[in-house]
């Protein structure tokens, strides 16, 4: 990888960083040219407007999440293994990408929701996408013969997903020494009922 990359991933790390804070909307070419104690020219050069900048920190920041969560959890067999390693990946995420404003996207899906435009649609993108693995990955484990035929896996992904805004919810604003016992015993309910009953009967 050439310096140049180099220097672009370390600022996009950085804006990561900063956006977890002030928010994607905060996050300009000045505010991150002031963080890093860079000229507002050198990073005008890297992204030219600040739309392109919280794209590109919003895209960085997707990239991550494959990377740390998506990717060590698809190496796990087919089946329910799979599926809780997908949990235990995305519960383990904060501790191995540590971010002062917690989750990244939790933070931009409050942030993001009422405001139409591409940074918006993007990330209603990649929710949708994230939402899609955690559904096919249900599907798998039914056609593995783990979970009950009837079982509805984008039901089953709605609910794991609950469990995690809950999680997060939990853990940083209620600050509940609990929350993580909480959330794997939520987990494995719903893993439970999905072994032997449809999802939502």
């Amino acid at each position: 990888m050439r310096k140049g990359q180099l220097t672009r991933q370390a600022i996009l790390q950085r804006a990561v960083q900063l956006a977890s804070k002030v928010g994607l909307a905060g996050l300009t070419i000045g505010t991150l040219a002031d963080d890093l104690e860079l000229s507002k020219s050198g990073l005008f050069a890297h992204f030219q407007s600040k739309e392109a900048l919280q794209l590109k920190t919003l895209e960085f920041a997707a990239a991550s999440f494959v990377d740390l969560v998506v990717r060590p959890a698809l190496a796990a067999p087919r089946g329910v293994p799979r599926v809780r390693a997908v949990f235990e990946s995305w519960l383990d995420w904060p501790r191995r990408d540590p971010l002062q404003g917690g989750c990244f996207f939790v933070a931009a899906a409050s942030e993001l929701d009422d405001r139409p435009g591409a940074l918006r649609d993007r990330l209603v993108a990649m929710q949708k996408d994230w939402l899609e693995l955690i559904t096919n990955t249900v599907r798998t484990a039914i056609l593995e013969g783990h979970l009950h035929p009837a079982l509805d896996p984008e039901q089953f992904a709605h609910d794991l997903y609950g469990i995690m805004l809950a999680y997060h919810h939990a853990s940083r604003l209620l600050a509940d020494p609990e929350a993580e016992r909480r959330a794997r015993r939520a987990f494995d309910r719903l893993l439970l009922s999905a072994r032997s009953a449809p999802s939502g009967n």
